[in-house]
Parts: structure tokens; C-alpha cells; sequence
């Protein structure tokens, strides 16, 4: 009995102990949470200035463009091989031994210009030695038939029988075949001469030379003595997909000479300029395009034979639409659109309608209006309605640039009317510069 009083007692002695404890416990909790309201609210208290640096902050920094008015041309674009047209390898029609080569390498040639002469003493031997035989032969036909004009008499007469004109006659025959094939000889002996002097076949520029002086020559030699290339004027052979033969055949067969531009491989620079000659008369059905020939007057041997090209063939002209820088130009849901900057330095998504690209640039024919400012660049963090920033140059803003963003309270971009700047006012006294005291 007196054990059962005193666990009472010990329990009762216990309870106050852990009410306390608890009391302590729901104390901190309080004190925690004040403490973290505290906390909270001197963390987002913020001064005028601080509000206005962070709206600052939040403008993102873009580079704008200007949308302009002009021509823009339709232009279809392919790769090209620049073709000679004619290219011409210079052999010799005899045998012989080259004695002098009267071309310099690199040399502009015309029709007819001295290039080699080949050793022409055995064919001027061989021409003197067929004339000796013609004038023999010559002289036995003139006998002939003056012994069968003789023999005609005769046998009008009745003084010698038939047979014996008759057989005059074709020894006449006979010896006119002969004269006939000694001048054939003669001929051929002087045109043998002739191919002894090489001369240019055709105009054009002499390319590297393949055989020196001193070397025996033939028909047969694979490479020939030289190569004429015609560079003046000179062709750009290309294709185009067989979609796009309608958007100039039809101005092609009315005679229009269509603009052909040739670039370099980067299409960076611009070659020359030609017009579309013809194309070709069936379709490739392995790759489904067509080959068309431009030519160029070349007048400044801008473009080489066998040289690679960017073809543009200008089949039409947009004129007096907007044009806008082509980096502006966003693919996306809306389909293509740009940032529009406004007054109040804050963009718009606006979509456009485009037509033809030349360049950098894009014709916009829906959309935009000539003086209108297009972000080209930073329009990865843009979105709808979002604040921006163009940074200003030293010098002063620059022309056509959009209004920046509101900075900070009190502070500009840079000198104003040729004061120093001021430095700024942010952090403690000890930080700022001894020029402010």
C-alpha cells in the first residue's frame, strides 16, 4: 500500500517537469518563426534605388536593326563550274624536230600567231623532189598527145590502122592519171611544209608549255605542244531542280536576257557578272535537275576554267518593299516573326510574311513598315512584352537605336554635356574617390 502512494507521488512530482519542457519547446518555435519574419522582411525591403537597379537588371541587352524600303532581287541559287568555250591542245600534224617556240607562257594568242616551226628541211626535199616529178610527167603527157593528134590525121586519111589510135589514146589517158597524182603529191609535199610552222588555231591564252626546243615530235605524242584556253568571253555551266524551270523558261524563249551573278565559294565576293545563254534540251533523272549555260564577257579573267562557283540567276525583282536585316527574322509557332522594339523600350512579337533574301537581308512584304526597329540580336532571352536595353556608345547613342530602359534613379550612361561622371554612390564612404570630397 505504501509502495502504490509513492509511485503517485513520483508521478505527480513528474507532470510539471515535462509541461515545462513542452512550453520551452513551443517558445523556440515562436522565437524561430519571428526571427524568419524578421528576417524576411529586411530581405525583401528595398529602397527606391534598389527597385529601379533591378528593373534594370531584368532589360535585356539587345542590338537592334532598322527596317528599310527597297528592290530586292528573286534570285535562284546553284552551284557552277566555270567552262572555257573552247579549249584547244596544239599538235603537230608531222614528224620532226622542234627547233623554236615562239609563244611565252601566259601569252594572250590570236588566230593565225607563230607558236613553233619544226625542222621543215626533209619536207621542202620532199616538196622540190614531187614539183620534179610532176614537171616529167607533164612533159610525156604533152608527147603523148601530140603523137595522138598525129595518129588522128593519119587515120583520117586511111594511112594507119584504128588500133594504133586507139592505143594512143590511152597512153594519154594514162599519163594524165599520172600528172593528176604527181599534183596531188605536190600538194600534199607543201601542206607538209606548211604543218612545219605551228600558228594559234584559235584566240585565247596560252597555257603552260609541254614540249621544249630540241625534242623530236610527233602525231602520235598525247599531250601536244601547248593548250589554248578561250577566256574571253567564257561560260558557267550549273543545274537547278527541275521545280524551278518554269519561273524562267518562258522569260528565256520571249528573249529576255536574264542577270546571272557569279560568286566566289564563300559567297563572300561577287566575280563577275553574265547573262543566261541556254539550257540544256533533256533532264537528268538521277538527280532530277537540269544543266543551264550563263556566259560572261570576263573581261578581267576573273573567272578560270574548271573554277567553282556560287550561281545566282536573278529571275525577277521585288521593288519598293520593306527590308529587314535577315538575323531578326525568329521561326516559331506563330511561324516567322520579330521583335518589335517601342518607344517605351519593350519589344513585341509580330509575325511577318517574307519574300525573297538577298544576303543579309530579307524582303518582308507582311507585317513591318520602312522605320521600324527589329532586334537582331539577344532575342534568345526575349519574350513578348519584355523590357530592353541598348547599350549606348561613348560617343552618344547611335542613330535609328531604340529608347534604353530606365535605369537607376539619378544615374546616366555617361558624360553629360562634357562634365566627368560621377562616380557612383553605392557602397561606403571610404570606396569613393578622393575627387568627390
Amino acid at each position: 500500500m505504501h509502495k502504490v502512494l509513492d509511485r503517485q507521488s513520483e508521478g505527480t512530482t513528474q507532470l510539471p517537469s515535462a509541461r515545462t519542457s513542452r512550453r520551452g519547446g513551443i517558445l523556440a518555435l515562436l522565437a524561430a518563426g519571428v526571427i524568419a519574419a524578421l528576417l524576411w522582411w529586411v530581405l525583401t525591403r528595398a529602397t527606391p534605388t534598389t527597385t529601379h537597379r533591378r528593373l534594370d537588371e531584368q532589360a535585356t541587352v539587345v542590338r537592334l536593326g532598322e527596317v528599310t524600303r527597297g528592290d530586292v532581287p528573286v534570285a535562284l541559287e546553284a552551284l557552277g563550274t566555270v567552262t572555257a568555250l573552247s579549249t584547244v591542245v596544239v599538235k603537230t600534224q608531222i614528224s620532226g624536230k622542234l627547233t623554236e617556240v615562239g609563244f611565252t607562257e601566259g601569252q594572250s594568242v590570236k588566230v593565225g600567231d607563230f607558236l613553233a616551226q619544226i625542222d621543215p628541211r626533209p619536207y621542202q626535199a620532199a616538196l622540190d623532189q614531187a614539183q620534179g616529178q610532176l614537171a616529167r610527167d607533164e612533159a610525156m603527157l604533152a608527147a603523148a598527145r601530140i603523137d595522138l593528134a598525129r595518129y588522128e590525121k593519119l587515120m583520117a586519111q586511111d594511112s594507119i590502122a584504128r588500133q594504133q589510135v586507139d592505143t594512143q589514146r590511152a597512153l594519154v589517158t594514162q599519163d594524165e592519171a599520172i600528172v593528176r597524182s604527181d599534183r596531188a603529191n605536190v600538194e600534199n609535199a607543201a601542206l607538209n611544209l606548211n604543218y612545219c610552222r605551228i600558228v594559234a588555231p584559235s584566240n585565247g591564252r596560252i597555257g603552260l608549255r609541254l614540249v621544249d626546243p630540241g625534242n623530236y615530235v610527233q602525231a602520235s605524242d598525247p599531250n601536244g605542244v601547248v593548250v589554248i584556253t578561250q577566256m574571253q568571253p567564257i561560260s558557267v555551266v550549273f543545274t537547278l531542280p527541275e521545280d524551278d524551270i518554269p519561273k524562267f523558261l518562258k522569260q528565256l524563249r520571249a528573249g529576255a536576257q536574264l542577270p546571272v551573278l557569279a560568286f566566289n565559294r564563300n559567297s563572300t565576293t561577287q566575280l563577275a557578272t553574265g547573262k543566261l545563254e541556254t539550257l540544256d534540251n533533256q533532264i537528268d533523272t538521277t538527280t532530277g535537275t537540269v544543266k543551264l549555260r550563263a556566259v560572261f564577257a570576263n573581261e578581267d579573267e576573273a573567272l578560270f576554267p574548271n573554277q567553282f562557283v556560287n550561281v545566282k540567276l536573278i529571275v525577277d525583282t521585288l521593288r519598293g518593299v520593306a527590308i529587314a536585316p535577315a538575323a531578326a527574322v525568329q521561326i516559331g509557332a506563330p511561324g516567322n516573326y520579330v521583335y518589335v522594339a517601342s518607344e517605351e523600350a519593350m519589344v513585341a512579337v509580330r509575325p511577318v510574311k517574307l519574300g525573297a533574301r538577298d544576303g543579309q537581308s530579307v524582303a518582308v512584304l507582311e507585317g513591318l513598315a520602312p522605320g521600324d526597329k527589329v532586334v537582331v540580336d539577344g532575342v534568345d532571352r526575349l519574350r513578348d512584352g519584355a523590357k530592353i536595353r541598348v547599350p549606348e556608345p561613348p560617343s552618344g547613342r547611335a542613330p535609328g537605336a531604340a529608347p534604353s530602359a530606365k535605369g537607376s534613379a539619378g544615374q546616366k550612361s555617361g558624360p553629360e554635356q562634357g562634365k566627368p561622371a560621377r562616380a557612383p554612390r553605392e557602397g561606403p564612404p571610404e570606396t569613393r574617390p578622393r575627387t568627390q570630397q
